[in-house]
């Protein structure tokens, strides 16, 4: 994709009032495009596999297959868009399911338009962990294990180098790549250098799955500082 051309959105919500409020915030948009629209997870399978997205607006609750099932049916066929999950319900499991699926971000429904479309932008970008306040601290009461234990470094973290090691811890504590490279020293175009060649050796799909292998992994403990 060009830098001209726009970012490609499907929407699966099994609420057709839903999906056309979601359409008109998203097409009002310069830069975003609706190309398809799906009423349950098996539809939006086939809309994805036809139009190839780059974002997946994905509500979790939806009859027949749902949102958490078509997350990991559509991270299995090793199609390149990215989920951001979709639910009324402020509930942790949910948010817990979807990452763990494979969903870059999540966001309620309540979220307000500018939030909606800026969550798009964003998870499009993988710049940034959506609502860092909110998803690091899911993230951690997630992974969270009895007791401290040894950083575990002998998986895939072992093959990362010392710089991109720290990036990544910086990533995980929810800091954006602007406030990584300000902290650092670098370039911002050397740090997200630093980022896909960390996600690379992971492997990671984004800055969220990152988070978590940081997390899973010892590296970052919870209730560790983000350090503003």
């Amino acid at each position: 994709m060009t830098d001209t051309e726009p970012i490609r959105v499907v929407i699966a919500d099994d609420q057709a009032l839903v999906r056309a409020g979601f359409r008109l915030i998203l097409e009002s948009e310069p830069g975003l495009a609706v190309v398809g629209e799906a009423d349950d997870g098996a539809h939006a399978l086939a809309v994805c596999a036809a139009q190839d997205p780059d974002v997946v607006l994905m509500d979790l609750r939806m009859p027949e297959v749902d949102g958490l099932e078509a997350t990991r049916r559509l991270q299995a066929s090793h199609s390149r868009a990215k989920v951001l999950a979709l639910t009324t319900f402020d509930t942790e499991r949910y948010v817990y399911e979807a990452l763990r699926a494979g969903a870059s971000g999540f966001l309620l429904k309540t979220a307000p338009p500018d939030r909606l479309v800026a969550a798009v932008r964003q998870v499009h970008a993988g710049e940034a962990l959506l609502a860092p306040s909110i998803t690091r601290r899911l993230i951690e009461d997630y992974v969270r294990r009895p007791g401290p234990g040894p950083a575990r470094t002998a998986g895939p973290l072992a093959h990362l180098t010392e710089r991109e090691t720290e990036v990544l811890r910086l990533v995980a504590r929810g800091l954006s790549n602007a406030e990584i490279a300000e902290r650092l020293f670098l370039g911002e175009t050397t740090v997200k250098t630093h980022i896909n060649r960390l996600l690379a050796k992971l492997p990671a799909r984004d800055r969220v799955q990152a988070a978590i292998a940081a997390y899973e992994h010892g590296l970052v403990r919870p209730g560790d500082p983000r350090e503003d």
